[in-house]
């Protein structure tokens, strides 16, 4: 899919005569800057401003302003205390000095945005980052932010398609069976080149018998790698790329799940969830529930894990197998240690 580029974004929103707090809809594509774009934008246009010359409480005001003259956006004099403050792109700012990383009494929801600027010691920003709330709670290691969704897998058939036919939104969008990915697992996706859910599932089926090391499970993540390293090679894929954002393999709107254990942690995403993703499918908008989900069972020795069982459905009909329980939902200030790597 070719989007719009960074300037074109920045032009619409010119002539479209809006503000900031205009609402916009979640994967616009004319107007909703996917968040790939936004950081890209930010880091060519915010890196090396020096904010030296201001306190640090009107340093975050003048931030804000030279991010609205940035998008393309009429320069605000105040910011009212709403949350996010850019409620139309649905992100706030947050000038980091230092990896400890503050939030103030909101939910952590799986849509909104944090672009989060990083300021060197001699005040100049030096990087920007997007992130949104998904993977914000990754990042988490303090257990301040606990997981929302949660679902319950209780294996039974080796392999289940429970959704036959992709949602409404994505058949008009469908390629050939026959039909090799060109682009990468983490593009985003183009009409005509979505595999269907049926041919995901055949495609995927034959993983289950294979093993793959086991990393250890306080390595859950290189875990995962192994699998989706498995899953890019099955679809047709030349090479593997893992960017840590939802879905995981963008380009077939698929979400991978590996479970050596029944709870499935589904993070702040609900599968069935209306809410629009940050991108459309050519000028289609898609939703949480347009996203297919590939949810393997494994069991492990330790060393190697051995993949038992499939599960393939459309978020739409996730809660048609697997049983959906809540976890905890955190309000009040939320303190992170953003990791040493964190900007680079």
């Amino acid at each position: 899919m070719t989007l719009l580029s960074a300037d074109e974004y920045v032009r619409n929103i010119q002539n479209a005569g809006i503000t900031i707090h205009t609402p916009i809809t979640i994967g616009h594509p004319e107007l909703w800057i996917p968040d790939e774009i936004l950081e890209q934008i930010l880091n060519e246009k915010l890196c090396g401003f020096d904010v030296s010359a201001y306190a640090v409480k009107s340093r975050s005001k003048v931030v804000k302003q030279k991010v609205c003259e940035i998008l393309g956006y009429p320069i605000e004099k105040t910011f009212p205390k709403v949350q996010p403050r850019f409620t139309g792109q649905n992100f706030d700012t947050y000038n980091q000095k230092s990896r400890n990383l503050q939030i103030w009494n909101e939910e952590i929801s799986a849509e909104r945005r944090y672009v989060i600027i990083g300021i060197d010691t001699n005040d100049i920003i030096y990087k920007v980052k997007v992130i949104n709330g998904e993977e914000l709670s990754i990042l988490d290691t303090t257990g301040k932010i606990t997981t929302k969704y949660q679902a319950r897998f209780t294996p039974n058939e080796s392999l289940e398609l429970i959704s036959p036919l992709d949602t409404d939104q994505l058949i008009g969008h469908l390629a050939p069976d026959t039909y090799k990915p060109t682009q990468s697992p983490i593009g985003f996706p183009s009409s005509k080149e979505l595999l269907s859910i049926k041919e995901v599932f055949t495609r995927l089926s034959p993983l289950i018998g294979l093993t793959f090391s086991d990393p250890g499970i306080v390595q859950e993540r290189n875990r995962g790698a192994g699998l989706h390293k498995l899953v890019c090679e099955a679809l047709g894929y030349s090479s593997y790329a893992d960017d840590g954002k939802f879905p995981d393999i963008k380009n077939q709107l698929l979400e991978v799940k590996l479970q050596t254990s029944p709870t499935i942690d589904l993070g702040l995403v609900c599968p069935d969830s209306l809410d629009n993703l940050g991108f459309p499918v050519d000028s289609t908008l898609v939703r949480h529930c347009d996203t297919r989900y590939a949810v393997f069972y494994g069991t492990t020795n330790g060393s190697l894990v051995t993949l038992t069982h499939l599960v393939v459905t459309t978020g739409e009909s996730f809660f048609n197998r697997f049983t959906q329980f809540q976890g905890k939902v955190v309000n009040g200030k939320i303190q992170l240690p953003l990791p040493a790597n964190f900007f680079n």
